[in-house]
């Protein structure tokens, strides 16, 4: 096991500690009041003092920013194109395209601001390679290639043969691929405090260990309600990642599951014997994929998304802290490269994630636009959170961004079933799912009952997984 397995996690040991801010105690009017202190409700900041540096914005975080999911993912910031065929299915073809273009620029623009900020968060655009680590996996990616091909973006998603996938990453167990060149990887938490600081520097009102408690309207303005305190303003964003799913009007709207990562000693030498030189973010085809990328000192960071589901947006630290779902992530770490045997593994983390039905992030708003909100980044929320903080700065300003019409703002509803239906039975696909790619991995097909289960979501229009 990892010598050090906590809920925060290596990135943020190695971002280092920074100077809190205080708690709300008292009652405050603004401008803006933002309940969140991740990415996305950060960037929504920025993006207000960005359009007007006169704005009273209060930032409301019941822990300390950066510290849930943003400053503890995988790192990966990536475009959409690999969802084109869902886009386009919900949406058609000129918004799909349209909002594909705009994960691009979110991309590009989240390293363009790392760079013009000054903030080192190893930001590396080296591509996103898919693969097939089992024959089960062979062509996943065709669909998408083939409708990036029909939209006249042929060369974002291409695909890969086995020869090309080797050259980029060698594994006993890697067949073909595809690549999508808007990838790159970040060390989140740099990105999270980096972003923190910068947002406090500009002026925006940062509270820290303020847990909002409700979010009311009172004489048409927006009241966040703290324990000793609360701020008043026109508008209020709820940037409130998996705890989205505890607020009423959202609830059906979105799962909670868990995501958990292992991370190695440095290993430069067996990046270099096995070809990953390139620094390119990577994930398998499974429903619950594994996903890993290098560190610039060499070392291996190794995440699976099969951990625990969450009741309600309630997690009760299990999935924080899962030993069994992090043992099993460093066994895969081993069959996909058997060279880590018996390297070290120095960390692991996890935590929750929340889980989109459409596997698309979505915005919206309520209370007759007093309220905007986002939520459903489904483990890709690095480059998206960026995008979302541009949409909810312009709802809460009332600002018709061309961000603001996006096809992800106030979408048509999917929703999944109440509480306990949902833990029930999204515990029960997952088992399903874990044993049918358990069993595609050493090259059997699952069971009728099994693949039964599995495609359950798929018949009720819900998607899960990668």
């Amino acid at each position: 096991m990892p010598s050090s397995h906590t809920a925060h996690g290596y990135w943020l040991e190695e971002a280092g500690p920074v100077a809190p801010r205080p708690a709300l105690a008292e009652p405050v009017e603004a401008d803006v009041v933002v309940v969140g202190g991740g990415y996305l409700g950060l960037w929504t900041a920025w993006n207000l003092l960005e359009h007007d540096p006169e704005l009273h914005v209060v930032v409301l975080e019941a822990d300390r920013c950066g510290h849930g999911p943003s400053g503890r993912n995988g790192g990966f910031a990536t475009a959409l194109w690999d969802d084109l065929p869902e886009l386009r299915s919900r949406y058609g073809d000129a918004a799909a395209l349209e909002l594909a273009r705009a994960s691009s620029a979110a991309v590009a623009g989240l390293g363009q601001w790392c760079s013009d900020q000054g903030v080192d968060a190893w930001y590396r655009r080296r591509g996103h390679l898919q693969v097939a680590a089992a024959p089960a996996q062979e062509g996943a990616w065709s669909e998408a290639v083939a409708a990036c091909a029909e939209l006249g973006v042929a060369e974002e998603f291409v695909a890969l043969d086995a020869a090309q996938v080797a050259a980029r990453c060698g594994s006993p167990v890697f067949g073909g691929g595809a690549l999508m060149r808007d990838g790159a990887t970040v060390q989140p938490a740099r990105l999270a405090l980096g972003l923190r600081a910068k947002v406090i520097e500009r002026g925006a009102d940062v509270r820290e260990h303020a847990r909002v408690r409700a979010v009311r309207i009172r004489d048409g303005r927006a009241v966040a309600v703290c324990e000793r305190g609360s701020v008043t303003a026109p508008a209020a964003v709820l940037a409130l990642g998996g705890a989205s799913a505890g607020q009423r009007p959202l609830r059906r709207r979105l799962t909670v599951a868990s995501s958990h990562i292992v991370l190695s000693e440095p290993v430069p030498d067996v990046l270099a014997d096995i070809g990953w030189t390139g620094g390119e973010c990577i994930v398998d085809c499974r429903t619950f994929l594994h996903y890993f990328r290098t560190t610039p000192e060499g070392r291996v960071a190794f995440g699976w998304a099969g951990g625990r589901m969450g009741y309600g947006g309630r997690t009760g630290g299990r999935l924080e802290v899962d030993p069994a779902v992090v043992a099993q992530a460093g066994r895969d770490l081993v069959r996909v490269f058997p060279d880590m045997a018996g390297r070290r593994l120095t960390h692991a983390w996890g935590g929750p994630i929340d889980v989109s039905p459409t596997h698309l992030p979505v915005f919206g708003s309520l209370h007759d636009g007093r309220v905007h909100y986002g939520f459903g980044f489904t483990g890709n929320g690095v480059a998206p959170s960026w995008l979302g903080g541009r949409v909810l700065a312009g709802l809460a300003l009332d600002r018709r961004e061309p961000e603001t019409r996006l096809a992800l703002v106030e979408p048509g509803p999917v929703r999944v079933p109440p509480e306990p239906l949902r833990y029930a039975g999204g515990s029960l696909i997952r088992a399903a799912w874990l044993r049918r790619e358990r069993l595609e991995d050493a090259g059997r097909s699952a069971d009728p009952l099994t693949r039964f289960v599995t495609e359950i979501p798929r018949r009720l229009g819900v998607h899960i997984g990668r």
